[in-house]
């Protein structure tokens, strides 16, 4: 695939440049409470500027229902990166309309206009194929048929719209330094993996990461499982989990999975020990207890201190380790404990380092970890996890010729 590198040697100053960008971030009301996702867009946002690009960025946040919302508007992630670029960014106040038309026609070479959130337009996401090309066309005659697309937005490469893949085929398209970086990181999990190779799973629930544990299970030598989807395991192997999340429908396709662990040798290692609340709340009374003694009446929200001391032992030879999904509930302090206490593992490993994006990315920076001590922290939780499932990745095979 081409890159940046090829479009700015091809020269870009004075030329319409088309960025899909992964802008979702999270807000408190106006205020971005983690700009992670913005910070990472900056280096490719940057080289196109200071090389004379007059750049179109085209993004998401949250998910509207095809028509606009003021509560899903980009406009704090337009200040925000106008701030970290330190020039103003414009925000067009609809996607395709008069005003994004004005925005992009007053650019200067080195500017940087944002079209609003491609989402409240429903031809973004459409199965129609048709309604998705309507959509791509009206992007390209925004910025022209000489323009440049700019795929930097590795979060949605999974996803089969618009702006994502549509577009690409319309216009001269090249990979940004992010998506690009993403995915030599993801080849370096599949392709030749140092090993031991470790995968910690954690997260809500089962059902979000059935392929992706199936297609591990062929290919690591240990899958550490945590968070509240560790209590189907548990169940699985005939365990009481109390009030703690249980997704009951998926006991058969677990036990399965404990199955495929045993005969290809993978060590399939659960928690021994949580922290069993009396309800879910920030404030709770809680207990660490056994898992094989979790009391009816409460439910685990974290891991407990000798599961933690496990999950470090069990990854401190590891030579590649990726890691999504927290271990407990981190955004209450209480139970931010073994989310912090496998984080902290993966620092001080040697190993290769993947946090594979989402919550456990924001984990990252609000346990305050420093981020250059792991290898790599994905924008893209979802992408990442369907790459590692094998599925092909529409927004990357687009930009391959």
């Amino acid at each position: 695939m081409k890159t940046l590198d090829d479009l700015i040697a091809e020269g870009v100053s004075g030329r319409h440049v088309l960025v899909r960008a992964d802008l979702n971030v999270p807000l408190d009301g106006d205020n971005i409470t983690d700009d992670g996702r913005i910070r990472a867009f900056l280096p490719t946002a940057r080289r196109l500027t200071e090389a004379g690009a007059r750049v179109v960025v085209t993004a998401h946040l949250g998910r509207p229902k095809g028509e606009p919302d003021p509560k899903f508007s980009l406009a704090p992630a337009a200040a925000r990166l106008g701030e970290l670029l330190g020039s103003e960014v414009a925000l067009a106040a609809d996607v395709v309309g008069d005003s994004a038309r004005s925005v992009v026609s007053a650019l200067a070479d080195g500017g940087v206009a944002m079209l609003e959130n491609i989402r409240f337009d429903a031809r973004e996401t459409s199965k129609d194929a048709a309604e998705r090309e309507a959509l791509a066309d009206d992007l390209v005659s925004l910025v022209g048929d000489k323009a440049a697309f700019v795929s930097d937005g590795f979060g949605v490469v999974h996803r089969k719209q618009a702006s994502v893949y549509d577009v690409a085929a319309k216009l001269p398209h090249y990979a940004g330094g992010l998506v690009l970086a993403e995915v030599e990181v993801l080849r370096k999990l599949t392709e030749d993996t140092a090993r031991p190779y470790v995968v910690v799973l954690g997260g809500a629930k089962v059902s979000d990461k059935l392929g992706v544990i199936a297609n591990l299970l062929t290919k690591v030598d240990r899958l550490l499982i945590g968070g509240g989807m560790a209590y189907t395991f548990l169940k699985a192997q005939g365990h009481e989990v109390g009030n703690s999340l249980l997704q009951a429908d998926q006991l058969d396709q677990v036990k399965g999975f404990l199955a495929e662990a045993d005969k290809r040798g993978v060590e399939l290692v659960l928690p021994v020990d949580v922290l069993a609340a009396t309800t879910f709340a920030e404030d709770a009374p809680f207990e660490v207890v056994s898992t094989d003694a979790i009391p009816a009446d409460r439910e685990g929200l974290d891991i407990g201190p000798k599961t933690r001391e496990l999950f470090a032992a069990k990854l401190a030879d590891a030579k590649t380790v990726f890691w999504n999904g927290p271990m407990g509930v981190f955004e209450f302090a209480a139970f931010a404990g073994g989310t912090r206490a496998v984080a902290q593992a993966l620092v001080d490993s040697d190993a290769f380092t993947v946090v594979g994006g989402g919550d456990s990315a924001a984990a990252v920076r609000q346990l305050g970890l420093p981020e250059d001590g792991f290898s790599h922290i994905s924008t893209g939780g979802g992408a990442s996890l369907e790459y590692l499932e094998g599925k092909e990745l529409p927004g990357v095979k687009v930009l391959e010729d």
